[in-house]
C-alpha cells in the first residue's frame, strides 16, 4: 500500500476562529484559512470579497502601446493575425480575442500553429506566410515570450509584431513592438499569474475602453465580460493559480458557464453529460478542458476554436461529438504509451533523480500526459520525448522541489527551442541531441536533488473528528470556491476510523467504495484507484480526504473522496 506524507497545518488560535465566527464563517472553515496562510482574519475575509487589487489593464507594461497599435489597424482595416497555442488556454485566448477585435470592425484572422507540423510557439516560416497574406500586425497569445529569433525574423518580414504570453521571462526579451507579460521586472501589474487567456482579457479590455474613448460604433453598448466564460476555461485548464484575480475572472466566468450560450459549449455539455447550473473548476478541469485540449493534441486545434465560436447549431453538434470521440482515443493512446515509457525506464524509477523516456511511436500530442502519469507515479521530474525523422519533441512535468525550465536552461546549447513554468515545459531537440540531453538533464537533477528524501506529501488543512462531518460543512466549505492551482479543495485527516464495509467498483475493480464509522452512523468514502488495497486494508484506519455532497438520482449525501488511507496506530 503506498502511502504519502502528511503534512499538518498549524491549528488557528480561539481569537483567530471567534473573530471569524463573527463574520459568519465556521470554525472548520476558519481553520481551513489559517492553514492556506490567511493569519489575519481580514485577509481571510478579503479572500471572500471581491479582489481589491487594481484591474486597469493600463497599468500593465507595454499595454498602452500595444493598444495604440491595434487601433490604428482597426481604423485602417489592416489585417490582424491572432497567433495562439494548440492547447486550452492558446484556444481560448484566440477566440476570444478574435471574437472581441471583430465586434471593434477589426480585419482579424486566428493562426493556430500545427502540433506536429509546427510545434510548440512562433516559427518563422508561419509569420513569413502570414506577411504574404497582407497581414501588417500580429498579436501573439499565450506564446512568444522566448522566441526572439522568430520576433526579429518577423520584424524583418514587415510585420509589427505584440507579444502576449504568461510564460517565464528568458534572458532575452524578444525584440517585439509591445510585450505584454505582468513578469516583466518592469511590470507594475500586481497579478504576475493570469493565464494566457487572461492576459487577452486584460489586451481586450484595453482596446475595447480606448475604442470606446474615440467613439466607435455601438462599443459602449457592450463589454470584454461578455467572454468570461472563455477566461474561466483557459484559466482553469492551464492549471492557472485561483488566487487574486484569477479567482475573481474565474467565478464570473463560472457564472456565465452555468447559463451557457456558446452553441457548442451546450452542445458539448449534452454529449459530456455536464447539467448546466453544476459547472465548476473541477467540471472545466476533468471534463472541459480535456475535450477542448484533445483537438490539438491528435487533430486540429481549429476544431476545438470552431466549436467554441460557431453560430451553427448542427455545426455545434458534429463538433461536440468529434471532440468528445477524440477524446476517448486520447485516453486510450495515454494509457498505451505510458506502458511503452515504463517499459523503456531502467531499472526502478526512484533510482535515477529524473525518468527519461523517447520512442518513435510517441506520438507528440500526448507526451506531455504521459509525463504527467509518470510524475504522479514516482515523484520524480520526467521528460518523453517524441522521436522524429530529424527532429524531436519532448514535454516534461516536475516535482515542487525541481524547477523543470530552469533545468532546461542548463541545457539551452542542445535545444531548438524550450519554455514553460517550474513544473511543466516543452521543447524540440535535434535527434543527435537527445542521449546528451538525457545526461544533461539527469545530471542537473542528480546535483539539485541530491541528499533529499523525494516522496509525495499531502498538506492537510485540519485533523477533524468524523462526527464533525456534515452536508453543512460541505455547504460552508464550498465559500472557497473555485478550488484549484494554489486554492486546493480542503483536505482533512481522522484517525481511528472503523471500516465497516468495503467493495471494488469500477472497470477491474480499480476504485475503492467504504464505509466507515466512529462510533456514530456510518458515512460512505471512494478512493479512486485504490481497489488494489481493498483486501490489505485493515480494520481500522487513518483516513486524508475531501468532504463532498455526492448528488444522484435527486438525493444529496455525504462522501469523503479519500485522498490517501494508513493503518490506525497500532494496526500496521
Amino acid at each position: 500500500m503506498k502511502t504519502k506524507r502528511w503534512n499538518l497545518a498549524a491549528q488557528a488560535s480561539t481569537e483567530y476562529v471567534e473573530r471569524l465566527r463573527q463574520e459568519g464563517i465556521q470554525p472548520t472553515l476558519a481553520q481551513v484559512f489559517y492553514a492556506r496562510g490567511y493569519d489575519q482574519p481580514e485577509a481571510a475575509l478579503d479572500f471572500l470579497g471581491a479582489y481589491q487589487q487594481t484591474t486597469d489593464p493600463f497599468v500593465m507594461a507595454g499595454m498602452e502601446r500595444a493598444v495604440e497599435r491595434i487601433c490604428q489597424a482597426i481604423e485602417a482595416s489592416e489585417p490582424i493575425a491572432i497567433y495562439g497555442d494548440f492547447d486550452c488556454d492558446g484556444v481560448t485566448s484566440t477566440v476570444l480575442l478574435t471574437e472581441v477585435l471583430r465586434r471593434l470592425g477589426a480585419n482579424v484572422r486566428p493562426y493556430i500553429p500545427d502540433r506536429v507540423d509546427e510545434g510548440y510557439g512562433l516559427n518563422s516560416p508561419a509569420l513569413h506566410w502570414l506577411a504574404e497574406k497582407g497581414c501588417g500586425l500580429v498579436i501573439t497569445v499565450d506564446c512568444g515570450i522566448r522566441s526572439v529569433q522568430e520576433v526579429a525574423d518577423g520584424t524583418s518580414y514587415g510585420l509589427d509584431m505584440i507579444l502576449s504570453d504568461h510564460h517565464s521571462i528568458g534572458p532575452e526579451l524578444p525584440p517585439a513592438l509591445a510585450i505584454i507579460n505582468p513578469k516583466q521586472a518592469d511590470c507594475p501589474y500586481p497579478e504576475k499569474m493570469l493565464a494566457g487567456v487572461g492576459l487577452a482579457f486584460k489586451i481586450a479590455q484595453g482596446v475595447h475602453a480606448e475604442a470606446v474613448r474615440r467613439g466607435y460604433a455601438g462599443a459602449d453598448e457592450w463589454t470584454p465580460d461578455e467572454w468570461l466564460d472563455l477566461v474561466a476555461i483557459g484559466t482553469v485548464a492551464d492549471i492557472a493559480p485561483l488566487r487574486g484575480e484569477n479567482r475573481a475572472l474565474v467565478l464570473r466566468g463560472l457564472e456565465q458557464l452555468n447559463r451557457p450560450k456558446r452553441l457548442g459549449l451546450r452542445a458539448l455539455y449534452g454529449v459530456a453529460g455536464i447539467r448546466p447550473g453544476s459547472v465548476s473548476a473541477i467540471t472545466i478541469g476533468f471534463i472541459i478542458g480535456p475535450r477542448i485540449n484533445a483537438a490539438g493534441r491528435l487533430r486540429s486545434a481549429y476544431l476545438a476554436a470552431k466549436l467554441l465560436s460557431t453560430q451553427d447549431e448542427q455545426e455545434a453538434a458534429s463538433l461536440s461529438v468529434e471532440l468528445n470521440t477524440i477524446n476517448q482515443e486520447r485516453q486510450h493512446k495515454t494509457r498505451e504509451m505510458q506502458a511503452w515509457a515504463e517499459e523503456s525506464i531502467p531499472g526502478e524509477p526512484g533510482e535515477v533523480p529524473l525518468v527519461f523516456a523517447s520512442d518513435d511511436r510517441f506520438e507528440q500530442g500526448v507526451v506531455g500526459l504521459v509525463a504527467s502519469r509518470l510524475t504522479e507515479e514516482h515523484y520524480r521530474p520526467s521528460a518523453v520525448v517524441q522521436i522524429g525523422e530529424d527532429e524531436s519533441h519532448g514535454s516534461c512535468r516536475s516535482i515542487p522541489e525541481f524547477h523543470i525550465t530552469h533545468a532546461l536552461e542548463e541545457c539551452r546549447d542542445l535545444l531548438e527551442r524550450f519554455g514553460g513554468h517550474a513544473a511543466a515545459a516543452g521543447f524540440t531537440v535535434q535527434n543527435e541531441n537527445i542521449e546528451p540531453l538525457k545526461e544533461r538533464l539527469i545530471q542537473v537533477a542528480g546535483k539539485e536533488l541530491a541528499g533529499r528524501e523525494l516522496f509525495p506529501s499531502l498538506s492537510v488543512d485540519a485533523e477533524i473528528p468524523l462526527r464533525l462531518c456534515s452536508l453543512e460543512l460541505a455547504d460552508s466549505l464550498a465559500k472557497l470556491e473555485p478550488c484549484g492551482e494554489a486554492n486546493p479543495l480542503p483536505l482533512f485527516v481522522t484517525r481511528g476510523v472503523t471500516i465497516v464495509g468495503r467493495r471494488q467498483i469500477g472497470a477491474d475493480g480499480k476504485h475503492l467504495k467504504l464505509e466507515v464509522t466512529s462510533g456514530g452512523d456510518p458515512v460512505e468514502a471512494i478512493a479512486f484507484r485504490m481497489g488494489e488495497d481493498s483486501d490489505t486494508l485493515p480494520l481500522y484506519v487513518d483516513v486524508a480526504y475531501h468532504l463532498e455532497a455526492n448528488e444522484w438520482n435527486g438525493q444529496r449525501r455525504l462522501q469523503l473522496n479519500v485522498q490517501d488511507i494508513r493503518p490506525a496506530a497500532g494496526q500496521e
